[in-house]
């Protein structure tokens, strides 16, 4: 039997956001950033 679907709340504190749609990448995804977050932590979270 399959388990109905609930959505967990996060908070997250940070400097900016971006809402991005992920990019199929050979058997994976892939997202594109601004390069000033290179070398930046980010944090991903899947909103559906």
């Amino acid at each position: 039997m399959a388990r109905p679907r609930r959505d967990t709340k996060f908070e997250v504190y940070g400097q900016e956001m971006l809402e991005k749609v992920v990019a199929k990448s050979g058997s994976s995804g892939r997202v594109y950033l601004p390069p000033d977050w290179i070398g930046k932590r980010v944090k991903v979270v899947r909103v559906d």
